[in-house]
């Protein structure tokens, strides 16, 4: 598939869990960031001010805000029916459950979204996936380095010192982030990227309604996969009783199985999103110039609009 990061593949590429980025902005900036009619902007703003902030503190050459087209696919219901299933506020029975979210939010994101789209910051969310399943299949494709900011623990699978991929994660609203490579997962999970998502479906993941193995938490999942490899090596071991393993991990591991059967597909991002054909250069200069003017106006955007257009431009 056709995939615009192609057109520029040298420099450094970073890529937004948009949806993760906003929700921060949204609790981390007052409700009192108004519009001059009185509707909350606190998520708009804050979310421009850490694209601002992120611009100038590493220097991206090609920039990329990745939408949640669909926050709980299908095809990974299916398999984890309890997947994200307590975050659903209404089911729809045609396209995308509708997700909860906070009623002065919601109105918040299609201002985001013009806003992106006049100042020329591309913007890719592909029906059936999640941003997520995008980020993925952009940095898979990427030839040269990549920083992927988010909230969402989940990308860590991703981070891979060799080919320059890490994750930026905020750690203190939007303003302090730690900058995430295998040595920090290691530190903190004892595992590396290509380990994390094995860890993460057997520990569980209640904000993602994933049940996990029970009886195994994350430092048990880490020693197991120190000493097993991966959730391959580890359902060998349960089939070979000369293996390191406890009866009591044994039988758990093996009462598991239907859910290890499908957790993988369910945990791991897609690397194989049907791209669309999107410049990803860092704009210079405002796709919509008077576009741009008019949303400033609008919706009060002001300073926070016009720092974010200076650092571009610089």
């Amino acid at each position: 598939m056709p995939c615009g990061m192609m057109r520029d593949v040298t420099g450094r590429l970073m890529l937004l869990d948009t949806a993760s980025l906003y929700f921060r902005a949204y609790f981390g900036v007052p409700e009192s960031v108004r519009a001059p009619d009185g509707t909350p902007v606190n998520a708009v703003r804050g979310l421009l001010d850490f694209i601002d902030r992120l611009v100038r503190d590493h220097r991206p050459d090609r920039l990329v805000a990745c939408m949640d087209a669909d926050w709980r696919p299908q095809w990974r219901v299916e398999l984890i029916p309890s997947y994200k299933a307590h975050r659903v506020a209404e089911e729809r029975g045609e396209g995308p459950d509708e997700e909860e979210v906070p009623d002065t939010l919601t109105p918040q994101v299609p201002v985001i979204e013009t806003v992106l789209d006049a100042v020329g910051i591309a913007r890719v969310g592909v029906a059936g996936y999640e941003a997520d399943d995008v980020i993925g299949t952009f940095t898979a494709r990427a030839t040269g380095p990549v920083d992927i900011v988010t909230g969402d623990r989940d990308l860590y699978q991703l981070v891979d010192d060799a080919r320059g991929v890490r994750v930026l994660y905020p750690l203190k609203g939007v303003g302090t982030l730690q900058v995430t490579d295998e040595a920090v997962l290691r530190e903190k999970y004892g595992v590396d990227g290509k380990g994390y998502a094995d860890l993460a479906l057997l520990r569980g993941d209640p904000s993602d309604g994933l049940p996990g193995v029970p009886g195994v938490g994350e430092k048990t999942a880490a020693k197991l996969l120190a000493e097993f490899g991966d959730l391959a090596g580890i359902l060998a071991a349960v089939d070979d009783r000369r293996a390191g393993l406890t009866p009591t991990q044994r039988k758990r591991l093996d009462t598991a199985r239907p859910y290890l059967a499908v957790a993988p597909k369910v945990v791991r991002v897609a690397e194989d999103v049907p791209l669309p054909d999107v410049d990803t250069a860092l704009p210079r200069a405002p796709r919509d110039p008077a576009g741009v003017d008019s949303l400033a106006v609008r919706w009060g955007l002001g300073g926070s609009l016009q720092r974010l257009l200076t650092t571009l431009s610089a």
